[in-house]
């Protein structure tokens, strides 16, 4: 919340027969400080939100990457399988 003082000041003088009467305005402005707090508030939920953002961009790499070498894995398996079924057509079959 913004205060506001306004103080006026007549000049002049008392026997001042010239007419003229000059006055001084002096406004005074102070402001409260809650615009600061909202900004920094404001920054720090920012920072949060982008570090927690750049966590869950980590997690999904490493899970991705978890998910290509299971995938690897299962491709050698599946290998393995398909050599020893062959061998074992070939033992029963007598193609040695």
């Amino acid at each position: 919340m913004t205060d506001e003082k306004h103080s006026e000041h007549d000049d002049s003088a008392a026997g001042d027969s010239g007419g003229s009467r000059d006055k001084t305005v002096i406004i005074e402005r102070k402001g409260g400080g809650a615009g600061w707090a909202i900004a920094f508030v404001l920054v720090v939920g920012v920072a949060v939100g982008a570090y927690f953002l750049s966590q869950s961009s980590a997690r999904d790499a490493l899970e991705t990457e978890a998910i290509t070498d299971a995938a690897g894995n299962v491709g050698e398996a599946a290998q393995q399988v398909g050599d020893a079924a062959q061998d074992a057509a070939d033992a029963v079959s007598g193609n040695d």
